[in-house]
């Protein structure tokens, strides 16, 4: 989808809105927890919460969820945040994407002011037949997979359509690339369709006849003045094409996808000046899909039950034996041998 998405300076951390954790201190309580002992444990002041718009760091987010999921001993403290989540609780953007006319404008728009969302999350939106995939993942590198960040994510997504089509939403089915944990009770209730776990992406299956449903809420006054509102916040620096291009590298090269011309499609530029922007920034498309094929290369070789076949395949490459040799090259030892001392 030919839509520009921006999002942060190389090297910078990912931030998210405080809008994020809303809703954790009434889960917290619900589970017999303290959330402001909680919260600033990860550091983070639980005043954040007074202003919504505020931008805090992503990575505290991801690890105060994991270790209150671990603590209460519930693998839902991601599902049940979004279950408690408002629908549209997105600030200004919120706004536009209430009376955007179908779910398609919906999800375009959510793609092209991510950055004003989550630095950290990425949406791609890809058409099968008569299916539409859409996803959602993180960008950039991760120490230990964030499965409950992932769940609140997937579950506000799930409130967004269900906001927008009411009845007419109507999943396929709802993936997720981790474990089905122990109780599924609360996965079914939020999205009443089927689950499907150890996925190859994070996201929806849904009917591309869904996208095009009219969503009753809406104005296109409002939609105007809501993206003046946007764009006003949304100026980017200099370096931050660099970003965008790294960022459609990761959604792309799972679905072999990641040539130029593709992300320069993605980013709604031509190649010529994709290559001059990032001439300017002092670099490369090779360089950022070597940096991006090697971040990714650790999260799907960590994660056994990716065959190193599999794995092979994420990365872009249609011969094991290719990406034996490349992985030898950038990590010192061959992927059997890296995994096997992983486990030790």
């Amino acid at each position: 989808m030919p839509i520009r998405q921006r999002t942060q300076m190389p090297g910078s951390e990912p931030k998210a809105r405080a809008a994020a954790l809303t809703s954790y201190p009434q889960v917290a309580l619900r589970l017999g927890l303290n959330p402001n002992e909680f919260m600033r444990r990860f550091g983070l002041n639980p005043a954040i919460l007074m202003n919504r718009e505020q931008r805090i760091p992503f990575a505290a987010v991801c690890r105060l969820l994991e270790a209150t999921a671990r603590e209460a001993s519930t693998p839902s403290v991601g599902i049940q945040m979004a279950e408690a989540r408002t629908a549209f609780d997105f600030g200004v953007i919120g706004l536009l994407l209430t009376h955007k006319r179908t779910l398609r404008e919906v999800l375009l728009a959510m793609v092209q002011y991510r950055h004003l969302l989550n630095d950290a999350l990425g949406l791609y939106i890809e058409t099968s037949g008569t299916q539409v995939i859409i996803r959602e993942e993180i960008l950039g590198e991760i120490d230990d997979w964030p499965q409950q960040t992932i769940e609140l994510a997937v579950g506000v997504l799930a409130r967004t359509c269900a906001s927008v089509l009411g009845p007419h939403w109507r999943p396929v089915g709802v993936h997720f690339t981790h474990a089905a944990p122990p109780d599924l009770r609360v996965h079914r209730r939020i999205f009443g369709c089927p689950l499907v776990f150890k996925s190859d992406f994070n996201g929806f299956v849904c009917l591309v006849s869904d996208l095009d449903q009219p969503n009753p809420m809406a104005d296109p006054a409002l939609v105007r003045y809501a993206e003046g509102l946007a764009e006003s916040l949304g100026a980017a620096g200099p370096q931050a094409i660099t970003a965008e291009v790294r960022n459609a590298i990761y959604l792309l090269l799972p679905v072999e996808q990641a040539a130029i011309e593709h992300v320069a499609g993605q980013l709604h530029t031509s190649v010529r000046t994709l290559q001059r922007h990032l001439e300017e920034a002092g670099t490369t498309f090779s360089n950022l899909v070597e940096e991006v094929r090697q971040e990714l290369a650790i999260r799907y070789m960590s994660n056994e039950r990716y065959s190193i076949g599999r794995v092979a395949a994420l990365l872009g490459y249609t011969q094991q034996a290719s990406f034996t040799q490349w992985f030898s090259r950038h990590f010192g030892m061959a992927p059997r041998a890296w995994r096997a001392g992983r486990r030790k």
